[in-house]
């Protein structure tokens, strides 16, 4: 099934001039991680890609080769050839350990007032926009992320749940923050670095996002949207503080 519209004018929209391969390959990757693009999907065709990324048709096959070099995509021939998506991108471990390190207590309040910011103006958007069939598909990602049985793939439900309350929304502008700030917080939130999230209680709060939704009642979701977005980001300040920890009693022994 491939992805929605409102996904692709995200993935694929324009580059700015400087920004060529290993932008292109970047952004794919971080959408696979992202859960927009999915394990079997067809990404779109060359010529169509080089046009929504607004590339030279090289650029964008250096970009590919990339991709399938980490084995993130392959091509296959014929007529029901093309290019798929054939495995999510690994976490990165290390680099999420030292995103801890170095981003401040402070860095990281900000980044939850921010994603604070941006959720509550998204669920009460859909409390007003979101059609049956959006909330359906809400619920059901909900419940997705329950069966999830790698910290990886409930990274992508969690990410895909919070991108597509905001299609939801019909805000392109808060779509577009949202896969940001989701690029920068999903993998580090769910990768047990210090500790497992608790994707009993995530799936809960998700539930209970898309009734206060499907009721039309704007307070309710908003106060719940926004202590999950609490929650998540005292999970990463206590990973912060535990990661620190630990690394100064190793350096003390």
């Amino acid at each position: 099934m491939a992805s929605p519209a409102a996904f692709q004018s995200q993935i694929y929209r324009t580059l700015p001039a400087l920004e060529r391969a290993d932008t292109i390959a970047q952004r794919i990757s971080t959408a696979i991680s992202l859960g927009m693009l999915r394990e079997g999907e067809r990404l779109p065709a060359e010529s169509e890609l080089s046009e929504m990324f607004g590339v030279a048709g090289a650029t964008l096959r250096d970009a590919l080769a990339s991709l399938r070099e980490q084995g993130i995509v392959e091509t296959r021939r014929g007529r029901s050839g093309g290019t798929f998506v054939v495995k999510a991108p690994p976490a990165a471990r290390d680099l999420m350990r030292r995103y801890l390190a170095e981003t401040s207590l402070a860095e990281l309040r900000d980044l939850g007032d921010e994603h604070a910011a941006i959720t509550a103006a998204t669920v009460r958007l859909a409390c007003g926009r979101a059609d049956p069939q959006a909330l359906d598909r809400l619920e059901q990602l909900a419940r997705a992320q329950a069966r999830a049985e790698t910290p990886e793939a409930r990274a992508r439900a969690d990410s895909r749940f919070h991108i597509e309350l905001a299609v939801a929304a019909q805000s392109p502008r808060l779509l577009a923050s949202e896969i940001r700030l989701q690029g920068e917080i999903s993998q580090v939130l769910w990768t047990p670095l210090a500790g497992d999230f608790d994707v009993e209680t995530t799936t809960v709060e998700h539930l209970q996002l898309v009734q206060a939704i499907r009721s039309d009642d704007p307070e309710t979701a908003q106060r719940l949207a926004l202590e999950h977005i609490r929650r998540n980001i005292y999970h990463l300040i206590d990973t912060k503080l535990t990661l620190s920890y630990s690394d100064r009693t190793r350096e003390s022994m």
